[in-house]
């Protein structure tokens, strides 16, 4: 018997009918039919609702909060309520629903995967049966909106070994001091995931500080030059007492909390292939369209070589978090996996859609032809969940053996 072949047979100017103008392998055709049905669902939903949106936001600084209904129709996270029927989606149909939202704009994904990822994904992890029931149904309709507290002012890279954030147990609660920045929808979020470390035990353990919890302060951080939509915060936690009720039960220690950023790592990668996917998709139809010379600018050696080398990046990009989904589904994905692409597809994202501006000239630094948007956004995801340098340690100390070049 011969191997089942990974795509279907190709079809189309590309290779799929239906798919974004990025996909040149069809990679979305991996998907089962259920899969792609959902996919096309929400990409109708971004391209109609969120997209005539975003750009007036951006420049405003403001969250379009009229979409999180939408969002919650939409059915994404469904499978999180214990009480829902619905199996948990593949890591490959959970990656390109953030290809997607990243496609449209990437604050829309980072608000998503800070709620669904950061957020869900830590009660998911490391809740109690209780704590899930308490909390996950309404975050899975997006009625109530999380996020996750742990880069703290004074420590981004070192935050394993550094966080500064204490928890004292007094009496049937705990007391949280200390401080986090960079929180992404902590100025309206319903609950926040606070990591601190127990004064006693020296352990980093995980709570839900609740809206208006006393001791709480979460301040919008201004003039951001990138993912201008997310209300981003610095946090202040000032005698903020939390009911044991809300200690995550199952967090003991900083390796649960990296088993969290190890997941949503993966979806930077994946947002990072839909800036790409996105940035291409502009340049493209400008190319076809702007004129100079008596004739469409598509039709020149040196932009077709700028959108060449953008489709490639894009490709081999969406390649490579293809592939860490399939190794996710199969349960043998490793740190390092996770962290290689983070680190490559950023990259590559970075330099496209310099690539993309380029080709628009002058109107590439305009709002209004959103190339712009791409290329500053494009920055925050280049450095959050972790820097570059950060993910090549990783990556460096598993193929060396275990020979850590961290600085202690």
């Amino acid at each position: 018997m011969g191997a089942t072949p990974l795509l279907p047979t190709p079809s189309g100017p590309y290779l799929g009918k239906g798919l974004l103008p990025a996909d040149f392998y069809s990679f979305e055709e991996m998907l089962t039919d259920s899969e792609r049905e959902k996919i096309e669902r929400v990409r109708e939903f971004l391209a109609t609702q969120a997209a005539p949106l975003v750009d007036d936001y951006w420049a405003r600084a403001e969250f379009p909060f009229q979409l999180v209904e939408g969002f919650g129709r939409l059915g994404l996270v469904d499978w999180a309520d214990p009480d829902s029927a619905e199996s948990k989606p593949s890591n490959l149909l959970s990656g390109f629903l953030a290809l997607e939202f990243a496609h449209a704009d990437a604050s829309l994904a980072t608000f998503s995967g800070v709620h669904t990822g950061l957020a869900m994904g830590s009660i998911l992890a490391c809740g109690s049966e209780e704590q899930k029931r308490r909390w996950l149904p309404a975050m899975s309709r997006f009625e109530k909106i999380g996020a996750f507290g742990l880069t703290e002012p004074h420590g981004g890279s070192d935050v394993a070994g550094g966080l500064r954030t204490t928890a004292r147990r007094d009496g049937d609660g705990w007391v949280l001091d200390g401080a986090k920045r960079w929180i992404g929808n902590a100025t309206f979020a319903d609950l926040v995931v606070i990591w601190a470390r127990d004064t006693e035990t020296n352990h980093v353990l995980g709570f839900v500080v609740e809206k208006d919890t006393p001791g709480f302060t979460a301040t919008k951080i201004e003039n951001k030059m990138a993912l201008r939509i997310v209300q981003n915060a610095d946090i202040v936690l000032d005698g903020c007492r939390v009911p044991e009720a809300n200690r995550l039960q199952n967090a003991n220690s900083f390796k649960d909390t990296a088993g969290i950023l190890r997941q949503t790592r993966s979806g930077v990668a994946w947002q990072a292939v839909g800036v790409m996917f996105g940035a291409y998709e502009i340049a493209l139809q400008y190319a076809k369209e702007r004129e100079q010379f008596g004739r469409p600018i598509g039709g020149f050696q040196l932009v077709q070589d700028l959108l060449v080398k953008m489709l490639g990046n894009a490709t081999a990009s969406c390649g490579m978090v293809t592939r860490l989904a399939q190794l996710q589904d199969a349960g043998i994905y490793r740190d390092e996996h996770s962290a290689l692409a983070k680190a490559y597809c950023t990259v590559r994202m970075r330099e496209s859609v310099g690539w993309a501006r380029e080709l628009l000239a002058g109107n590439g630094i305009i709002l209004d032809y959103k190339v712009g948007r791409f290329v500053a956004d494009a920055e925050a995801l280049y450095s959050y969940e972790g820097t570059r340098e950060i993910q090549t340690l990783i990556v460096g100390r598993a193929v060396t053996d275990g020979l850590s070049a961290f600085v202690k």
